[in-house]
């Protein structure tokens, strides 16, 4: 899987985040849409929601924060 963010401190609502597997504070970010059956059905995948990932660079652990 490329990169396409420099793997950094992330700040989410005032708080810091640390990885819940190995206490890592360093995460590198990626945009994921939230794909549905129906929408995918009519081809409209581009109108699912979306959310934030941010991948903890020392374990590979996945946070998914939804956009709102």
């Amino acid at each position: 899987m490329a990169r396409k963010s420099e793997s950094k401190e992330r700040v989410i609502k005032g708080n810091k985040l640390e990885c819940p597997i190995c206490n890592h504070d360093k995460f590198w970010a990626r945009e994921t849409l939230m794909n549905t059956p129906g929408m995918t059905f009519f081809g409209l995948d581009w109108a699912n929601k979306g959310a934030k990932n941010y991948i903890c660079d020392n374990c590979g652990y996945v946070n998914w924060f939804l956009e709102r």
